[in-house]
């Protein structure tokens, strides 16, 4: 192409006369054509490649003594100069130039405006209007779009001022500039304003207002703004057709999304590459996977975009191994993948945690030189912090020569999951030293760190600063929140939360559910899991194991059946989470042989179902069979995780076999390489506790790799007393008055131990102590279910109105087992001397 121009520019110079011809010095008209020739032949050289000969041309002119200074001719050169990027030339044509017209002041405008350079654009605009030289409608176009790269929408609207009082508000390329500008910064009513005064709308201008509201998430206007250009005389175009169906992906509007499709299909357009992958992508996201392959299918050409949208969709939906098949296929089909193929179909990795085929893939990425942007940054950093490979992550981090905060917030979420919340805390505190600025996702993803170290004044003051910024309207942002104050122990706060959020969504449901449960207020949670369903909200398997759990805390084994049963009816029995929670549900209201069923008849199971049924027999004394259960796991090909190990220690403590519980510690640790938490500690020390082996529980806690919690040393307090070591539990109970000096329960475990040994003096010396530190006893409570109605009694109180009923139903209870030689362990809110026994 460009020898092509170079003959063409060759021939023109030898038709033009030389500089010593007749035709310079004279005023013949036949001096228009070599003026003509310039001017065509500068319009050619308006390329980077070209400066060379647009510099000859320039050359001719000035040996030739053309005066260019208010002509033409001038502004073709300047014009030359910018457009090949040549600016230190454009800027000494310029000052040569007739700076009084408008024309070289908006080239230079312009020049600078599309090389981004947009705080010059701007002053030589304003050096434009001090000079005294009055803009014109080609000067406002790339002054406004500088506006725009600066994001600077006050000075904008002063712009819109002056061209407002120049009459040229509704020219078409100064006012399209003006739309396009307030649309792409959130001033959608000001876009609409102007576009309603437009007289001509083109399908660029429609399109530009449609890209507007669907950027500012208001589906409502965008689709009525659709259907208002559907009616017009300009016509959806392939572009109008992208945006609209990304409306609908987004929104889940599969039956709007399938009737552009058939308007697609009637325009000839469903092949256009574009308008194909917006349809996949759809597809995809509304849950229609089946749809999106028929089209894959019937595409008679497919770009990396098309193979792109396909493993994103199997992604999403969950098609782990079809997505890595379609990745395979892609290879074979000598598709190059670019770092969004790899960013798409990593999750299917991380799902399997498949640490040797993730750096496989990475070793694919660095050999074959894909670019490590924020996004395939980011899915190697999840990947590696969900296969367990913290270091792998950190060294991609440390590689990064830029650091930005969607590869900070994947840092943060992973550092969390691991239970590294210090180290989140450390990423946290860096990106704000930084001056970035966290978004709704990276305070979702810290949140959990400050509940994960009970940082409550910490919690409350980034509360403050997310109500400052209005980040705390997003749903999971308030969920996190929520979660937070929950698991700081501050439930009153959570519910405060909750209660003022305008939307919630399932995932808001969920967590106030899940909250409610784990802190010992299960009868509020399946409360919240009825108002939920009343209110219209979805229920996901999250809510369904969320209620499960608040029944087995309860434990309320008809409202768990209830439940089930809306699982059978709703299809959610296939679900392997709930399906486990189910399992947990049956096992800890006494159903064992339920939970099995349920455990028997689950078509896919993973290490949660299996952990679920270890534990359920561990937790009913049935060693030999959650033995059998692991070792059958095991023979499936599914690897114990550190949950597995610790129902297995639990089973162990609870038939009082120290060496097998010695072992699944040891196995965990050494062969299998789980590093051990303070549960497992814990576990440990209830094992050696029970079995009275009380010096190794205690040297179990020093050798801790990390401090031990009130939760370890509580343990070891209770094995005192069952033991009667008083020496012992001094010691224990000054660690837990250090760490947790309101709990009334290790006050009152370590009076008793004094009272059975018959030390009064003690007894009174820790009631006093309470008293000192304001530590008020919390009253024993217990539920027990007749007639499908759960009661709940609380110690010392006799108010309940079916109290004597209960009373008699107990006592019969007792002396039935009693007759049958078994004498029952339960924790009952009244002794049985009470019933008369």
């Amino acid at each position: 192409m460009y020898r092509k121009i170079l003959c063409q520019i060759h021939r023109r110079f030898t038709s033009i006369s030389p500089p010593h011809s007749k035709l310079v010095h004279t005023s013949c008209p036949n001096l228009v054509k070599p003026f003509v020739d310039f001017v065509s032949i500068l319009q050619v050289c308006c390329d980077h490649a070209l400066v060379r000969q647009g510099k000859q041309v320039h050359a001719q002119v000035v040996v030739g003594g053309r005066q260019c200074k208010g002509s033409l001719l001038g502004t073709k050169i300047l014009a030359m100069y910018v457009l090949c990027g040549s600016f230190l030339h454009a800027k000494n044509t310029f000052h040569h130039l007739e700076l009084g017209l408008a024309s070289p002041w908006n080239w230079m405008i312009r020049g600078f405006t599309m090389m981004g350079l947009f705080k010059y654009a701007l002053m030589f605009y304003f050096k434009m209007l001090g000079y005294g030289t009055s803009p014109d409608k080609y000067t406002f176009p790339p002054v406004i779009k500088a506006c725009g790269g600066l994001n600077n929408v006050s000075l904008a609207k002063q712009v819109h001022e002056r061209v407002r009082l120049m009459g040229l508000e509704v020219d078409v390329f100064v006012g399209s500039s003006l739309i396009k500008l307030y649309a792409e910064n959130g001033c959608i009513d000001d876009a609409r304003n102007l576009f309603d005064k437009m007289p001509q709308r083109d399908s660029v201008l429609w399109n530009v207002m449609l890209n507007g509201y669907v950027k500012n998430g208001d589906t409502k206007h965008s689709v009525e703004m659709f259907l208002e250009m559907s009616e017009s005389d300009v016509k959806p175009n392939s572009v109008t057709y992208a945006c609209m169906l990304s409306v609908c992906s987004s929104e889940e509007l599969i039956c709007f999304g399938t009737q552009i499709h058939g308007h697609v299909v009637s325009c000839g357009l469903e092949l256009d590459s574009p308008v194909a992958n917006t349809l996949l992508a759809m597809y995809s996201k509304c849950q229609r996977l089946s749809d999106a392959c028929k089209l894959f299918n019937l595409m008679p050409q497919t770009d990396l975009v098309t193979w792109n949208g396909m493993i994103s969709g199997h992604v999403q939906n969950g098609f782990m191994i079809e997505a890595s098949n379609c990745f395979r296929d892609m290879i074979s089909a000598r598709i190059e993948p670019d770092s969004i193929t790899f960013a798409s179909f990593l999750p299917s990795v991380t799902e399997f945690a498949s640490l040797k085929l993730g750096k496989e893939i990475h070793g694919y990425i660095i050999r074959h030189g894909v670019p490590l942007d924020v996004f395939l940054k980011s899915a190697l950093i999840d990947l590696y912090f969900k296969c367990r490979n913290v270091e792998m992550a950190r060294k991609i981090l440390h590689q990064s020569t830029t650091v930005d905060l969607i590869v900070c917030t994947a840092m943060i979420s992973g550092f969390v999951l691991n239970g590294m919340n210090t180290d989140a805390m450390e990423i946290f505190r860096w990106l704000l030293k930084a001056k970035m600025r966290p978004n709704s996702v990276t305070l979702a993803s810290v949140l959990p760190a400050f509940a994960g170290m009970a940082a409550l004044k910490l919690g409350k003051e980034l509360h403050g600063n997310i109500i400052k910024t209005g980040l705390d309207r997003r749903c999971y942002v308030g969920s996190a929140i929520t979660d937070m104050y929950a698991k700081c122990g501050r439930l009153d706060l959570a519910r405060q939360v909750f209660r003022k959020m305008i939307e919630r969504d399932a995932v808001c449901w969920n967590s106030m559910i899940t909250s409610c449960s784990q802190n010992g207020e299960p009868e509020e949670a399946i409360d919240l899991f009825r108002q939920m369903g009343l209110e219209g909200t979805k229920y996901d398997c999250v809510s369904i194991s969320a209620a499960l759990s608040s029944c087995a805390n309860l434990p309320a084994l008809h409202h768990g059946k209830e439940i089930h049963g809306f699982m059978i009816r709703r299809a959610f029995s296939s679900d392997i989470f709930s399906g486990s929670a189910l399992i947990d549900m049956y096992a800890k209201c006494g159903s064992l042989d339920f939970a099995r069923r349920v455990f028997n008849f689950m078509e896919g199971k993973n290490e949660v179902s299996w952990n679920s049924i270890i534990a359920a027999y561990g937790n009913h004394g049935q060693l030999e069979e959650s033995l059998t259960l692991f070792h059958e796991m095991l023979e499936q090909g599914i690897l114990p995780d550190h949950v597995t190990f610790l129902g297995m220690i639990s089973a162990c403590g609870h038939a009082g076999r120290v060496d097998d519980g010695s072992h699944f510690f040891r196995l965990m640790t050494e062969e299998y390489k789980i590093p051990a938490r303070t549960e497992h500690y814990a576990c440990m020390v209830d094992l050696f506790g029970r079995a009275g082996c009380l010096n190794e529980a205690f040297e179990t806690i020093n050798s801790m790799p990390f401090s031990p919690d009130a939760g370890v040393w509580g343990t070891l307090l209770g094995a005192c007393r069952v033991h009667g070591n008083v020496e012992l539990a001094e010691e224990v109970s000054k660690h837990l008055f250090e760490l947790d000096p309101q709990n009334s329960g290790y006050y009152i475990l370590l009076s008793n131990i004094h009272a059975d040994v018959g030390d009064w003096r003690s007894v009174l010396k820790i009631r006093s102590l309470m008293k000192e530190r304001g530590v008020q006893k919390v009253p024993g409570y217990s539920w027990i279910d007749i007639n499908n109605k759960t009661h709940m009694f609380v110690a010392t109180d006799g108010s309940h109105p079916d109290s004597a009923e209960i009373y008699s139903l107990l006592k019969n209870l007792l002396l039935e087992l009693r007759r049958e030689g078994y004498v029952p362990q339960l924790y009952l809110p009244v002794h049985p001397q009470t019933l008369g026994i």
